[in-house]
């Protein structure tokens, strides 16, 4: 089970960039996305709420700042509006990503929540000591 922290947006994290990439394959001179394995693993999310939040990664290395509108979104996912509102209430629901509404006809500022920690499991708490009767 995940719970999140509070945590840094994206874009400050990503401010400070220490790779270049030099290159002139077209594959990659438009950049790729790395996609947390939390994510990736994650049984509580579908896979499109998944490719949802990768493409918001996506956004957001390039941009430095998320905001694309549904339409965008569903085109670059290749799915329809329609789902792509169902995969980003999902996503915020679970609490992986908050909204902020910015008014009819402009699109919204997502704040993505990545950083999360692993709640202990079974094995690694420690039980008390009892002595044997």
């Amino acid at each position: 089970m995940w719970h999140n922290e509070e945590v840094q947006s994206v874009g400050e994290i990503l401010r400070e960039r220490n790779i270049i990439l030099e290159t002139n394959d077209p594959v990659v001179a438009d950049g790729f996305t790395q996609v947390p394995n939390f994510i990736l693993k994650n049984k509580q999310l579908t896979i499109g709420e998944k490719m949802t939040f990768a493409m918001f990664l996506s956004y957001a290395w390039h941009n430095e700042s998320c905001f694309p509108g549904q339409e965008r979104l569903a085109e670059d996912i290749g799915v329809t509006r329609r789902s792509v509102n169902t995969f980003v209430k999902g996503l915020e629901k679970k609490g992986f990503l908050t909204i902020q509404r910015r008014g009819l006809g402009k699109t919204n500022i997502y704040t993505l929540r990545y950083r999360v920690q692993q709640e202990p499991s079974a094995a690694s708490v420690k039980k008390p000591w009892r002595i044997p009767s």
